[in-house]
């Protein structure tokens, strides 16, 4: 293999295990939040155990945000070296646009996070109610912040704006029309669901799996019951939402509906394709399953609307058999995934919110489905950024002008190595979320002898003199 091919597998394998954090730690820090006002809310209400399932609740997840937040600060910064080693011609080319953006995002985002997330971590009873409330609250908008700028120059290279070529360098012409670019409020809003949603599901199975366990009595009923009742109420304004980042992807990127929707010649009523094996060589699909007039009835509202085909784009079009399938996998998992919300939520309300009246096989259902989030986000990136292709900014700078000349078995060797390490990082995260959902009386005990390692108030008392002296 080229050093291009190779470059794009690493950037690949990068992005691939990097995002399964983002996207849970985004939505999940908004689910604490939720669940510190829960508690808060009901601590004084005179159901000491409902107040309790709250409160272990939130120290529960608070304990997942950790782990989850310390491997994808982890994973986003070899992705950041790979600018650099990979693609020098990038940041060459368009460095004034995406420097600033990426900056923007470790000034703002990035300090808050840092700045609120120890208090968060270890400041319950240490610090005031109010103080802890608003950490929590800091850290969540931090994550969203950090989601916007990158989201902003990930939609900028989609579709670029607000810029202006000089002697092949790129230059900020209007920094709100770079930042607010045509595909930007769609990406956005459908990453934030794309969050929620994942971290919805894994409250679902990590819940489920307690109950088939039988720990975790006093939170896995309530926090199930958020989950679902969050998976089923947003998937379909996923559905919405994707539908209109689809009419403007139809808009800005034709090529990459083509590519996704196997359509190889342009026409009107296009069939939508439920099954089909694109053959990028004879320029044709073979074994076709469709639905007449499907494609243009979904992507322009009319039975006999438009779509370009493949063959109008020559050379400069994205490879459709990947995309053909991946999108099928992201749409096909939110099927799975909001048939299992609806479905489980109408039971577990005939159930009267009891987990333990489910039917067992409903609650391996659940557990199975602890991390279809994950695929249907990493399918749904494969189609965002392989439909970008051959570009690294859609229309404008070709992803072979910009790769580095490292030799391809250098390269060869790191992405090895990256699989090899991330592999293993994914495997052992997912052996600790087990441990810690099979055992989360052990988590809570652990908790509460950190906590008793500085009383309460010992912050406080020793921070107020020095506001006294400083008042002085």
């Amino acid at each position: 293999m080229d050093a291009l091919i190779l470059a794009r597998m690493q950037f690949a394998a990068n992005i691939t295990f990097h995002i399964l954090f983002p996207t849970i730690s985004i939505a999940l820090g908004w689910l604490l939040l939720f669940l510190r006002w829960r508690w808060l809310r009901t601590r004084g209400g005179g159901n000491a155990p409902l107040a309790q399932g709250w409160l272990n609740a939130y120290r529960f997840w608070t304990k997942v945000f950790a782990l989850t937040f310390a491997l994808g600060v982890v994973s986003g910064i070899t992705m950041s070296f790979q600018f650099g080693t990979n693609w020098p011609g990038f940041m060459e080319r368009v460095g004034n646009v995406a420097g600033p953006l990426l900056g923007y995002e470790v000034l703002t985002a990035f300090f808050l996070e840092a700045g609120f997330l120890g208090v968060m971590l270890f400041g319950h009873g240490k610090v005031g109610e109010r103080v802890h409330l608003l950490s929590t609250f800091m850290v969540a908008f931090g994550t969203t912040l950090s989601a916007f700028w990158i989201l902003a120059l990930n939609s900028w290279m989609q579709t670029p704006a607000g810029h202006e070529v000089v002697n092949g360098e790129f230059h900020v012409a209007s920094w709100p029309a770079v930042v607010f670019n045509p595909s930007f409020p769609y990406r956005f809003v459908h990453m934030l669901l794309a969050s929620a949603l994942t971290c919805a599901f894994l409250l679902i199975g990590l819940s489920a799996w307690q109950v088939l366990r039988g720990v975790g009595q006093r939170s896995a009923a309530r926090v199930m019951r958020v989950g679902l009742t969050l998976a089923a109420v947003l998937i379909p304004v996923q559905i919405v939402v994707g539908d209109m980042h689809g009419l403007n992807t139809l808009k800005h990127q034709p090529a990459k509906i083509a590519a996704m929707e196997g359509v190889w010649e342009t026409g009107r009523g296009v069939p939508l394709l439920l099954f089909a094996i694109p053959d990028a060589e004879a320029r044709r699909n073979r074994f076709e399953i469709a639905v007449p007039n499907g494609a243009s009835l979904i992507l322009t509202h009319e039975a006999d609307g438009e779509i370009r085909g493949l063959n109008d784009f020559a050379d400069a079009h994205p490879p459709p058999l990947p995309m053909f399938f991946a999108f099928r996998i992201m749409v096909g998992m939110g099927v799975l995934m909001l048939a299992t919300s609806w479905l489980g939520w109408w039971l577990y309300r005939r159930a009267r919110w009891q987990p333990a009246l489910l039917p067992r096989a409903l609650l391996w259902l659940f557990a199975g489905m602890t991390f279809s989030g994950w695929i249907a986000t990493v399918a749904g990136w494969y189609v965002t950024e392989i439909g970008r292709q051959p570009y690294i900014v859609y229309g404008l700078v070709r992803t072979a002008d910009v790769v580095s000349k490292v030799p391809p078995a250098m390269i060869g060797l790191t992405l090895a190595l990256y699989i090899a390490l991330y592999l293993a990082l994914i495997v052992a995260y997912v052996a600790v979320l087990k441990y810690m959902a099979e055992k989360p009386d052990e988590v809570l005990a652990t908790e509460a002898v950190e906590r008793a390692a500085t009383p309460p108030g010992a912050i406080t008392a020793i921070t107020a003199p020095m506001a006294e002296g400083g008042r002085a």
